[in-house]
């Protein structure tokens, strides 16, 4: 563990030098060090760092919510569900076309369908957080966006499990799907009327407390949320959401950075070591088509998002890389594959369709500026965004802390 969070911290170092972001950087150090390539194997099964990357994941979704306000999702319901949708039969429609067009199976067209469908909340969430945009006027649909596309997860998650495993009872998995909704509208219930509540149980002048409570209530919330159907990661963030609007808001936004910094690094490590690059070659085509596809249903969904919001070129370019980035729906979705006994080839297709996203989403988050002046429509002097550049942009004082 010591070697992954060292090998981790030397590659961002050099890479940061060039101007790399560190996601990659982090995904590559498992790679090189993991069992599927030759040389030093730091871990030798992935599934012993497995509990350690999914607090990651959690404390990722927790501070996503952390900044995510109640009044957000009041004030911006109608639009966010528009453009959160629009995402949604963009990308899912596309990969469930080309799902099909593979010829590979139903069932396997379903899955690609999620695959290409969703974005990483993890990947998403650094990207905001090492680009400054935290305080971007384009910020809030793109996590209204990741907010709508963790609910349609959960629900899209227990329906697809009988369909994949072969089960024909449709009133078991409306069951399932029921239980996962239920608990979110409890969430949200509880996000926006009990919020003073929550805020004077948690309220303590004690930092280590303080620290101790969060981190308990985030990852006990996100643990019954899975056992509810629902994906871990929108129950954490739904705590996030909840603390957030407390008096207590800001000490833990503060106090959770190292935490989030350090767990998320092995997260994308984690990441690294379960992809073998050995396998990508099978499936390079296939892999390079869904990528263009991905692209360009990402550009026309940051269009339509844009449009939405009534914002420009800059903000629709920010929004369209911002959610580019695949990662740990899909890899859950090539678990569930291979247990099915789905077709083999989804398992490295998935592999190498992510690992290519995970380096090209921040990478392109970082240089939005050069998308931003071919697409049409207004500048982005006009939109509120400060009058700099799309891969530039203004900051407020909490994410020019970062």
């Amino acid at each position: 563990m010591g070697g992954a969070f060292l090998a981790a911290a030397v590659l961002a170092r050099i890479g940061g030098r060039i101007g790399l972001p560190t996601i990659p950087l982090f995904i590559l150090a498992g790679i090189l060090l993991g069992p599927n390539t030759p040389g030093i194997v730091l871990v030798a099964d992935p599934h012993d760092l497995e509990m350690l990357s999914l607090l990651g994941l959690v404390l990722l979704l927790f501070y996503l919510g952390l900044e995510f306000h109640v009044d957000d999702l009041k004030e911006g319901g109608r639009r966010m569900a528009l453009a959160g949708g629009a995402y949604l039969a963009l990308n899912v429609g596309a990969g469930l076309g080309f799902g099909f067009l593979l010829g590979w199976g139903t069932s396997e067209a379903l899955v690609l369908a999620g695959v290409l469908g969703i974005s990483s909340s993890a990947i998403v969430t650094k990207v905001l957080v090492d680009t400054g945009r935290l305080g971007n006027p384009e910020t809030k649909p793109i996590l209204g966006i990741i907010v709508v596309e963790d609910i349609f997860l959960a629900l899209y998650l227990a329906a697809l499990q009988p369909v994949i495993s072969g089960a024909d009872s449709l009133g078991s998995a409306a069951l399932d799907a029921g239980k996962a909704f239920g608990f979110l509208l409890l969430l949200a219930a509880a996000a926006r009327w009990g919020t003073k509540v929550i805020g004077k149980l948690i309220a303590t002048k004690d930092n280590e407390l303080l620290v101790i409570s969060f981190l308990g209530a985030a990852v006990l919330v996100a643990g019954v949320s899975e056992w509810f159907g629902v994906a871990d990661a929108i129950g954490a963030f739904m705590v996030g959401l909840m603390l957030g609007s407390t008096s207590s808001g800001e000490r833990i936004r503060a106090l959770v950075h190292p935490l989030r910094d350090a767990f998320g690094a092995i997260f994308f490590f984690a990441f690294g070591l379960s992809i073998d690059p050995g396998d990508l070659p099978t499936v390079l085509w296939p892999v390079l088509i869904a990528v263009a596809l991905t692209l360009l249903m990402n550009v026309f969904a940051g269009l339509v998002a844009a449009r939405i919001y009534a914002f420009g070129r800059g903000p629709a370019a920010n929004i369209a890389t911002a959610l580019l980035a695949r990662g740990e729906f899909a890899l859950i979705l090539a678990t569930m594959a291979a247990s099915a006994g789905l077709d083999e080839r989804l398992s490295p297709f998935i592999a190498g369709y992510v690992l290519i996203l995970a380096v090209l989403g921040p990478l392109a988050a970082g240089r939005s500026g050069l998308l931003a002046r071919v697409l049409p429509g207004r500048d982005a002097d006009g939109d509120g965004t400060g009058g700099g550049p799309a891969g530039t942009p203004g900051r407020t004082p909490l994410a020019a802390g970062h």
